[in-house]
């Protein structure tokens, strides 16, 4: 064994700077705006009421006055209707957001990045929400599954890129 003095060179001449490591905390967690509405105790629903439950996801994320900070916001709409004749159960909407302080993330990186890893850092939480709010509404704890951000985000890409050529073809 070798002992190598502390000042010694990099055994690669020419090698790459590294990287600067990604340094991220979350600074805060909120809800931000959300909306339960329980149809079923309002208007009642006749026969079975076996529910069908609908999810939809939303992301945004912005730039904070703050350097290195950005509020990352998930929206969920979810609505539950009967199987048998769509008749609605109840509807939640909620934004959740979550204040993130992100370094070492290269520019062109950065909009992935708060757009995938931020959300399913939070998700957890707005899980827990939606299972809290389902259940003291009067219905069974709702349970989401673990959403993919990466396949959203990538489902986000490829329908702005169809937008882009078909307002291209349009022009």
């Amino acid at each position: 064994m070798t002992d190598t003095p502390d000042n010694a060179a990099p055994a690669a001449a020419g090698a790459a700077p590294q990287q600067q490591p990604i340094n991220s905390r979350v600074l805060a967690q909120y809800i931000r705006d959300m909306s339960f509405e329980n149809i079923l105790a309002q208007k009642g629903v006749k026969g079975d009421a076996q529910p069908e439950i609908q999810v939809q996801v939303n992301l945004d994320a912005r730039k904070r006055q703050a350097d290195h900070q950005f509020e990352v916001i998930t929206k969920l709409n979810i609505t539950s209707k009967t199987k048998a004749n769509a008749e609605p159960l109840f509807v939640l909407e909620i934004e959740y957001a979550g204040v993130f302080h992100v370094e070492g993330v290269p520019e062109e990186q950065m909009h992935p990045y708060l757009l995938i890893e931020c959300p399913r850092i939070t998700f957890p939480f707005l899980r827990r929400i939606v299972s809290d709010v389902t259940r003291d509404g009067g219905f069974p704890a709702l349970n989401l599954e673990t959403i993919d951000f990466l396949a959203l985000y990538r489902a986000e890409l490829a329908r702005r890129a169809e937008a882009d050529k078909a307002k291209a073809t349009v022009n």
